[in-house]
């Protein structure tokens, strides 16, 4: 459930009298595992060969997170600080509270990291997380929400496995780990419940410090809901809001000291440390195109890629299909005068609908001239000129998962149930697109780098590590485990002016020639200014030895360094 509606306070809907024995875990283990089953399901394509497979979507995304892996192996392994990395952009660095480190993901998964690699790790995370977002939004629905398990089910397939969610799997796991986020709407819910204000305070402190190492943006969008929601309770039920507010207020109070406490160096090294930046304009502008709401998703059974051609490829947040668009219009309706969880849910829905339009709004695939309420608020807004406005359509998710596991439950005949199902079926996912990828060189795998590598020095390749021509290069660094430095890389730094950007602050020379080789499919003829640069640029990176795998790029290297050494599989050129 990325961001859910739970009305304040929770209660717990107790079950039936013949549901406690031992045998009554039966339905709860059956719902588990079909949604581990959609989770191999998803990443269905990798399971033969995990170490071979790629995502086809965002192939540089998918690495970039298998290089995560290895960075909380790695901090754990050798106790360091796993706020910064200089196993990237070597000499500068990289700061990870700056970028998506999910240190609450990677170092609890350090065992499987450590004994598997990172790429099968990665494939256990993501199976792991469609499942896990599944399971806690089923248990907080059956626990506190709804009285049948077929209604907690429900809420918590789609959940897990809405198509904004499915699409993150091509290669962004932090969108899909939401399982803390059901754990701290009902926090939010339960705050103050019952005078125990300072235990509330500290479970809720204690789940959005998790959540700030697992995905910060989907925290923010989170607050943002549970900021919606407990104003639209109040204003619902003011008579129990003016019963509660001092235990409200002082568990809240709790919860800020001990999040702020945790939380604070942290958040200060992510914005003043090293590598720190000011916004990130690439992103902040990214809205979600209303049209896309009553659009099937391509990698749904009902979906195609076809309107990915109009509609955005990268970013699919919402991708809910008409029928579900409109199930959920009949629940609202049909919901209203039983349950104030409808009506926050309305109002939850509203406001970050309205927030993911971005400054722009977009209209089937075309960029109108209509101001979005981000236009109202302005690029400079801090903390929120980081995020991608799109992903505001997270909370939605959540409340349409609510929203469901209500109609189910509530709504009396079978007409409503009927029309659940045949509006998710839809929605059932495909195993994602992935093609083959490559196995670092044996030169990388079997350690001989390290008679080439020593403390201190980096290992230079063409192409550099980037998100491009360079990925392959990067996944060594992670199949290594972060035990050489490269140069450059795939991160969010500053660029020169401070603001956020993808690589270093400038792209080197010896970066600029690959792209001309790729280009022209041969090396260009190198100037003695080009080679000079070039140097000057592996000096400053303290490289000891550059690698060459592919033979695209043997000439452009014998241009630069001179004549080549083979060594296992891999031309090299020994500067020590």
């Amino acid at each position: 459930m990325s961001t859910a509606v739970i009305a304040a306070p929770a209660r717990r809907v107790e079950p039936a009298a013949g549901v406690r024995c031992a045998g009554a875990w039966w339905p709860h283990l059956v719902a588990v595992g079909v949604y581990l089953a959609l989770g191999l399901v998803v990443m269905g394509r990798y399971l033969a060969d995990p170490n071979g497979t790629l995502t086809s979507h965002v192939p540089a995304d998918h690495t970039w997170f298998q290089w995560l892996l290895s960075h909380g192996a790695h901090a754990v392994r050798h106790l360091e600080n796993p706020l910064f990395s200089t196993a990237q952009n070597a000499p500068d660095g990289v700061n990870m509270m700056a970028n998506t480190s999910v240190l609450g993901v990677t170092i609890p998964m350090t065992p499987v990291t450590m004994l598997f690699g990172p790429r099968v790790a990665y494939v256990v995370w993501m199976v792991g997380a469609c499942a896990g977002t599944a399971t806690a939004a089923y248990w907080a629905l059956r626990r506190y929400l709804v009285r049948g398990g077929a209604a907690a089910f429900a809420g918590g397939a789609f959940a897990g496995f809405a198509p904004g969610v499915v699409h993150h799997a091509n290669g962004q796991p932090n969108f899909v780990s939401s399982a803390l986020i059901p754990l701290i709407l009902v926090a939010v819910a339960r705050l103050g419940a019952g005078g125990r204000w300072r235990r509330d305070g500290l479970v809720l402190g204690a789940l959005v410090t998790w959540q700030l190492f697992v995905n910060e943006e989907v925290l923010l969008v989170t607050a943002i809901a549970c900021a919606v929601m407990t104003v639209a309770w109040a204003a619902s039920r003011p008579d129990e809001a003016r019963r509660r507010w001092r235990s409200f207020g002082a568990a809240l109070g709790v919860t800020a000291l001990t999040a702020g406490l945790l939380c604070a160096y942290p958040i200060w090294f992510q914005f003043h440390g090293p590598g720190a930046f000011d916004g990130m304009p690439a992103f902040n502008t990214w809205g979600e195109d209303p049209v896309t709401w009553v659009t099937f998703a391509r990698d749904t059974i009902a979906g195609t890629p076809a309107a990915e051609l109009t509609q955005g490829r990268i970013e699919q947040n919402s991708w809910f299909g008409w029928p579900l668009v409109l199930v959920v219009a009949v629940a609202l309706v049909m919901l209203w005068r039983r349950t104030a969880i409808a009506r926050t849910s309305l109002a939850v829905i509203g406001v970050t609908a309205l927030l993911s339009l971005g400054p722009r709004v977009r209209l089937g695939g075309t960029l109108t001239g209509v101001p979005g309420p981000q236009a109202l608020l302005g690029d400079g807004v801090p903390v929120l000129n980081l995020a991608m406005p799109s992903r505001m359509t997270y909370a939605v998710i959540g409340a349409f998962a609510v929203l469901l596991a209500l109609a189910w439950d509530r709504v009396p005949g079978r007409v409503v149930r009927t029309a659940i199902v045949l509006a998710l079926v839809p929605l059932i996912p495909q195993p994602l697109p992935a093609m083959p990828d490559r196995l670092p060189p044996h030169f990388i795998t079997a350690g001989t780098w390290r008679s080439y590598v020593p403390d201190g020095t980096t290992m230079v390749t063409l192409p550099p590590p980037d998100n491009w021509a360079g990925r392959e290069q990067l996944s060594w660094s992670a199949w290594a485990g972060h035990e050489y430095a490269v140069p450059e890389g795939y991160f969010l730094g500053p660029d020169v002016d401070g603001a956020g950007h993808v690589g270093p602050a400038r792209r080197s020379r010896a970066t600029a020639l690959v792209h001309l080789t790729i280009e022209a499919g041969a090396a260009p003829a190198v100037s003695a200014e080009d080679r000079a640069t070039v140097r000057a640029e592996v000096t400053r990176w303290n490289g000891a030895v550059v690698v060459v795998r592919d033979e695209l790029f043997l000439d452009l290297a014998e241009q630069l360094f001179g004549p080549a050494t083979r060594v296992d599989d891999v031309w090299l050129w020994d500067l020590r």
